[in-house]
């Protein structure tokens, strides 16, 4: 972490970096499953129509916005914060935030292994901390 770098900018990137690719993966998962089968869109309408059904999706676009704010972010957050915690802080913050949203947001079965996964992750990354 840069001296510069306060604990608060430092969790506050790292946090947003998160947050996005949370946004991006639960939008594009939700748009996916609306949009349904592309190999059956594919055999109705063709490979265009499949692009088509994808790229005219709003849920989707948004998705891939957010991925693309996710991945900015994350370039600003390895210019201020070292990369040795952005990288797996940000990275077990999405998987665990990834579980809970599934949960939420797309009605997942998300089993009890996941969720002490989940434990471990956190503990992880108060041990990479410190």
């Amino acid at each position: 972490m840069n001296a510069a770098t306060s604990t608060f900018e430092t969790w506050a990137t790292i946090v947003t970096v998160a947050a996005t690719a949370i946004a991006g993966d639960i939008l594009t998962a939700g748009a996916m499953r609306r949009i349904g089968d592309l190999d059956l869109i594919r055999a109705q309408s063709g490979l265009a129509g499949a692009i088509k059904a994808v790229v005219s999706s709003p849920m989707f676009l948004l998705g891939v916005l957010s991925m693309a704010l996710s991945f900015f972010s994350l370039l600003f957050t390895l210019s201020k914060v070292d990369v040795s915690l952005a990288a797996p802080a940000s990275a077990s913050l999405t998987f665990i935030g990834n579980a809970a949203a599934a949960k939420l947001f797309l009605h997942e079965n998300v089993d009890k292994r996941r969720w002490l996964a989940a434990i471990f992750v956190c503990a992880g990354v108060v041990l990479l901390s410190r």
